[in-house]
């Protein structure tokens, strides 16, 4: 339907599962980018509020703003999905573009990649796809099946501890190149089989896509490569190549190699002083490292910085000693990566709030990234988040939720800020490193330290058509920049927490994905190792510039009571302690606050909704009488009865002969009448010499 609604784009496709629907646009600048020494492609996943049927926004900004954190997470997963399949020597810019129309209870994201790839291959961008995305997993349903679930609803992956685990998938022609998961300490066999059952799905959705480019395709743009000047590759054969090797492998990282790339730029600008744009030159010189570096690993397992194959970096990691100020704080090294978190508790009023297209909700957890430009010896803009950022935020925070307490046991919300200080190869693993240095320095009880690491691969094909590799752990430098992968995995000593996949090939064997995650686990023991070596458990108690949180949980029946006519019990209950009181629906009642604060709060709340049974003995104040009996308040907020009959063991003939107003007695519950709010009560089943000194005197 609508074939033609975004005619003028390149490519263009309406993609429905359920009533979720999206349209994917993909465009191609008509000019070559001159000077430009990549391939700028752009992807946008954009959400409408209109596609949930709300009114969404602040109260005075109706309209949609900047992206949220799920739709910048949604364009990467989009973008790193298709990269891989274009020719990276292109410098026409691609600009893909997703927007969600309507939205129901399945999840737009994995539509949107699938559309974004039907999208490209329909056009006539020069794209080596198409590719099919699913989420799978195993979530928690009536019978606590085993079974793997496709693409299953929202509704069932609500929730923290509602899944063993949850991926998304990205692949073609049997191989995968985009992962994103969260599990529950999932161990490596049991992920590897579900790459294998989505590959499985990928393939129908990927001849899905190839009918209807039979049927619709366009034929494709032919964008002719620059050819390189034979004087260019005889001046770099000459003055660069000879000393390629020795400037690539050696222990203090890039330096001497981008020096030579340095002295290469220098010599192609003074050999073509008339030129503006060196891009081919600067492609020989990237390709040329690229070859060696695969070549090496390969044949010689030869690595740059001289380790081998399975070795990880030098490593440092301290709990604390930053300050007392804060609530915890962690620094971790890994050979040149060097990672800051601190860690801030705060009450449940400090939760997050989600209101997103499909789901509103708190978040109680968050963990925040960043990386300011010296972190790389740059210069640039600092203080602004980008989508780099908010991406290895999030697969930390992924990867740290799994060991976090049940709110239950730890009420606090919990922020992380992981500051990357010095980057040299996987800062997004580094930060889930320190954070949990941070955590277990704050005393947060988790269920088990975690520790991430990234896998790379080198892998060419062979004389005979068949595949060579070399998997690497703890990548760095050239081996980031140069390799076929970057595959971050996080977990426990027991099994995968998170995990990230990126490649530069069109995808890899499951085979290879398998054999990598077994190799991490090794990786990540050893951090784990080195994390209990510092701090061998979290510490007993929270810091003491950390807020104090008190639980208690009463009759849902009387949070009006507590909350009072416009607010105005609850708010002088707060003024009065200096506590924050907060209020769930279901009668949960959390005390914030410093200096006892919490406990006097609690202590009134505790009182006004005291639940009241019969046989309950207590002390009371007597505060009327009538010549039937008296009133005792029992609390500041009810009042029962003691009927003459009930005072004393022995015939009363007035009230007034054995009580006066003022007086403290002890009382017994004898009878509640919940519907009329009156409560009976006896002087003389609660203490039966009570008024024995008041008759001898008599």
């Amino acid at each position: 339907m609508f074939t033609d609604l975004a005619e003028q784009a390149h490519g263009s496709v309406l993609l429905k599962y359920g009533e979720t629907i999206v349209l994917a646009t993909a465009c191609m600048s008509k000019d070559r980018q001159a000077g430009l020494g990549y391939f700028n492609l752009t992807v946008d996943y954009v959400e409408k509020f209109y596609a949930a049927g709300k009114i969404l926004g602040s109260r005075f900004v109706r309209r949609e703003g900047k992206p949220s954190e799920e739709a910048i997470l949604g364009s990467r997963v989009i973008d790193r999905t298709l990269r891989p399949l274009f020719d990276q020597s292109i410098r026409h810019a691609v600009q893909v573009i997703v927007t969600v129309l309507s939205v129901d209870d399945n999840d737009p994201t994995i539509l949107a990649v699938n559309a974004a790839s039907l999208a490209l291959a329909v056009s006539n961008i020069p794209w080596n796809g198409p590719v099919g995305c699913v989420r799978i997993g195993k979530y928690a349903d009536k019978d606590n099946s085993d079974t793997l679930k496709i693409n299953p609803a929202q509704s069932l992956r609500l929730g923290e501890m509602d899944y063993k685990f949850d991926l998304t998938v990205c692949g073609k022609d049997g191989n995968i190149n985009m992962i994103e998961a969260a599990a529950h300490q999932s161990t490596e066999d049991e992920l590897e089989k579900a790459f294998g059952v989505a590959s499985a799905e990928i393939t129908k959705l990927e001849n899905f896509q190839k009918n209807i480019v039979k049927e619709i395709g366009k034929e494709k743009r032919v964008i002719e490569k620059e050819i390189i000047n034979p004087e260019s590759t005889a001046l770099f054969n000459e003055n660069i190549l000879p000393k390629m090797e020795t400037a690539i492998f050696n222990e203090v990282g890039k330096k001497h190699i981008d020096e030579l790339h340095n002295v290469w730029n220098k010599m192609v600008a003074e050999k073509y002083p008339d030129r503006k744009d060196f891009a081919v030159e600067d492609d020989l010189f990237d390709d040329t490292e690229n070859d060696i570096l695969h070549k090496k690993a390969i044949e010689e397992n030869l690595r740059a910085d001289g380790r081998k194959m399975d070795e990880v970096r030098d490593l440092y990691a301290q709990a604390g000693g930053l300050s007392p100020v804060l609530h915890g704080s962690g620094i971790f090294y890994r050979g040149g990566t060097h990672v800051l978190s601190v860690l801030t508790l705060g009450g449940p009023d400090d939760r997050n709030l989600v209101d997103g297209l499909q789901l509103k909700t708190e978040k109680r957890f968050m963990h925040h990234y960043n990386f300011p430009p010296y972190s790389a010896g740059e210069t640039g803009r600092a203080g602004f988040t980008n989508r780099r950022e908010v991406g290895h935020g999030a697969l930390a925070e992924k990867a740290l939720l799994m060991v976090l307490p049940p709110v239950t046991e730890f009420p606090y919300t919990i922020r992380i800020v992981s500051e990357s200080m010095a980057s040299n190869g996987s800062t997004s693993q580094a930060s889930i490193c320190a954070s949990i240095l941070a955590l277990m320095d704050g005393g947060v009880p988790i269920l088990a330290p975690v520790a991430g690491i990234a896998m790379g691969l080198m892998m060419t094909t062979s004389a005979k058509g068949g595949q060579e590799y070399k998997v690497l752990t703890d990548i760095q430098g050239p081996e980031d920049h140069y390799g076929d992968m970057d595959f971050k995995i996080a977990g426990t000593r027991e099994g995968v927490t998170a995990i990230q996949l990126d490649v530069k090939v069109e995808g890899v064997p499951i085979k290879i994905l398998g054999e990598a995650m077994k190799q991490a686990k090794g990786a990540r023991v050893t951090i784990i190792d080195r994390i209990e070596k510092e701090i061998p458990k979290p510490r007993a108690n929270i810091s003491p510039n950390a807020p104090e949180i008190l639980i208690i949980k009463i009759n849902p029946d009387k949070i009006g009571m507590v909350i009072g006519g416009g607010g105005k019990t609850i708010k002088d209950i707060q003024e009065r302690t200096g506590a924050t009181i907060t209020i769930d629906d279901d009668g949960t009642i959390y005390f914030t606050g410093k200096d006892g604060s919490a406990g006097k709060a609690k202590a009134i709340v505790e009182e006004m909704t005291h639940e009241f049974k019969i046989g309950e003995v207590l002390q009371g104040k007597i505060v009327k009488m009538a010549d039937f009996g008296a009133f005792v308040e029992l609390n500041p907020f009810t009042d029962g009865m003691v009927h003459i009959s009930e005072m004393a063991p022995f015939r009363v003939e007035r009230v007034s002969d054995l009580v006066k107003e003022g007086m403290i007695v002890p009382v017994k519950i004898i009878n509640i009448d919940a519907e009329r709010g009156k409560i009976g009560l006896s002087i003389k089943e609660a203490d039966k010499d009570f008024f024995s000194a008041h008759i001898k005197k008599a």
